[in-house]
């Protein structure tokens, strides 16, 4: 049994925290709020007000707050009551540049320090299902995978590279957006002719998409632009579906500047090429050196 010490318990803190305690851990836990963190108590955690005293005694110092300020915030005010066999393990959504410091911030303090931000509901984070993402040290990883691997089914280390489970988790929440954004567009359209929400949805039970963006992703990361699906035509369809959003008087917010994009495209002699050129000034080169 560790002894943890878990700072931010939003809603999926709490969840953790609640997982952690069903597994038997001893957990202390602080929040910038102190309501949320006794909340806790209720399953065993202990609350305290004092974000130095979750921190001492420590074996893991889990943290899960809301950006890469309050991480900052948080690591200046506990880095010298971390015990000096302690790893610190973040889960946090935070960007890449600022990351890469914090590991440099760390290893001058000497803290083992991890980055492991997540892709999982609160009911994953209780019951330890769901993608985390991890990147630090592989020594420092070594020690505390078997730990991780009950928090999430899916544990996905990443090597070395500071940055690089920031970036991918910013990567996967900007896809959910852009996929919500756009079903949000599609709804609004289908409505705009009638078609009721749940009938739109319908669709998706045979119509299965991740193939789709499976196939134009590889094709974006391979820079192939051979033609299955025509810039030009994708093009028309949405000049089609812009059409009949605004016979319906719907107004829609996405998909206009998709057209715009999709108009400089071919402009500049694109509209041949396949639907995946909407990355063709986008997605870098992968070097061969």
């Amino acid at each position: 049994m560790k002894r943890i010490a878990w700072f931010g318990t939003g809603l999926m803190g709490a969840a953790f925290v609640q997982g952690l305690r069903a597994r038997g851990h001893e957990v202390v836990v602080w929040n910038r709020t102190p309501e949320k963190a006794v909340a806790l108590e209720q399953f065993g955690a202990r609350a305290v007000s004092d974000a130095r005293e979750a921190a001492r005694g420590a074996d893991r110092v889990h943290i899960m707050v809301s950006d890469d300020a309050a991480v900052d915030a948080l690591l200046a005010n506990i880095a010298g009551a971390i015990e000096r066999d302690a790893i610190v393990i973040d889960h946090s959504t935070v960007a890449p540049g600022p990351t890469a410091k914090r590991f440099e911030s760390m290893q001058t303090h000497g803290i083992a320090f991890l980055h492991a931000p997540v892709f999982m509901s609160p009911t994953g984070a209780r019951e330890g299902n769901g993608i985390m993402l991890a990147c630090g040290p592989e020594d420092v990883y070594a020690t505390v995978r078997d730990e991780l691997a009950e928090m999430a089914k899916d544990l996905w280390y990443l090597g070395d590279a500071p940055a690089k489970a920031a970036t991918l988790k910013l990567l996967g929440n900007q896809m959910l957006i852009f996929v919500v954004a756009g079903l949000a567009d599609g709804l609004a359209m289908a409505g705009s002719a009638g078609v009721s929400p749940a009938d739109a949805l319908a669709l998706f039970e045979r119509f299965k998409i991740q193939g789709g963006l499976e196939f134009r992703a590889k094709k974006m990361v391979a820079h192939d632009y051979s033609a299955l699906f025509e810039l030009s035509m994708a093009r028309k369809d949405v000049r089609l579906m812009l059409e009949t959003a605004a016979a319906g008087n719907t107004e829609l917010h996405v998909l206009p500047a998709i057209a715009a994009r999709m108009d400089e495209l071919i402009a500049d002699g694109h509209g041949q090429e396949d639907l995946a050129a909407l990355g063709i000034e986008s997605v870098p080169v992968e070097s061969t050196v």
